[in-house]
């Protein structure tokens, strides 16, 4: 099983989860890259090497766009289930603020395109599973127009695409998703059944 971080993010963020899925039974490992510099163009093909064995895949933002656009990429690819974070799958409203202020956009780097556009629909045989958060405080609302709930960096609205297996929203933030128990859980839950378990 791999663990991808997301936009400027060490591999490290997901150590919290990576202790819960080891209680779990699981072998969880990190896979770094570098968000700004490399982006999806270093990132890709890297973690397309990395899943020559069989996998699953817990990824956090800009990570389950890589995982989704690995797959995409080598759809023979031995992966079994994938489950995204706050992944703005159909497009991030944020990324596209902040790429139209020359100051900013930098900091995107090398992923701004990525994260503007997402993947828009999932086909593959991997089984894809979204969690998302709707506690709506983070940064990322001040330079997207949401148009409802969200994570306070991801939208709702853009963590949902044609093709997921499941899809379950919690109350948390973007970045609590990294330390939150009831996401470990979905997450552990999912990587079992191919589902979420809503009645928790």
């Amino acid at each position: 099983m791999l663990l991808l971080h997301g936009l400027w993010m060490p591999s490290a963020c997901m150590a919290w989860h990576a202790r819960r899925l080891r209680r779990a039974g699981f072998a969880p490992e990190f896979f770094g890259y570098d968000t700004v510099g490399g982006g999806p163009a270093r990132a890709v093909p890297e973690l397309a090497e990395a899943l020559r064995e069989p996998a699953d895949i817990v990824a956090h933002s800009l990570g389950g766009l890589i995982a989704v656009r690995a797959l995409e990429r080598e759809p023979g690819l031995p992966v079994r289930r994938v489950v995204c974070l706050g992944t703005p799958l159909a497009g991030s409203a944020a990324a596209t603020g902040i790429a139209q202020l020359p100051v900013l956009r930098r900091f995107l780097g090398r992923s701004a395109r990525l994260l503007r556009r997402g993947c828009q629909a999932w086909d593959g045989d991997a089984e894809l599973g979204m969690v998302a958060g709707n506690s709506g405080r983070g940064l990322g609302r001040f330079f997207g127009d949401f148009g409802g709930s969200s994570d306070g960096t991801v939208a709702i609205a853009e963590t949902r695409v044609p093709g997921l297996a499941d899809h379950i929203v919690l109350p948390t933030s973007h970045s609590g998703m990294l330390l939150s128990a009831p996401v470990s859980r979905q997450v552990i839950a999912f990587l079992l059944s191919g589902r979420f378990d809503h009645g928790r």
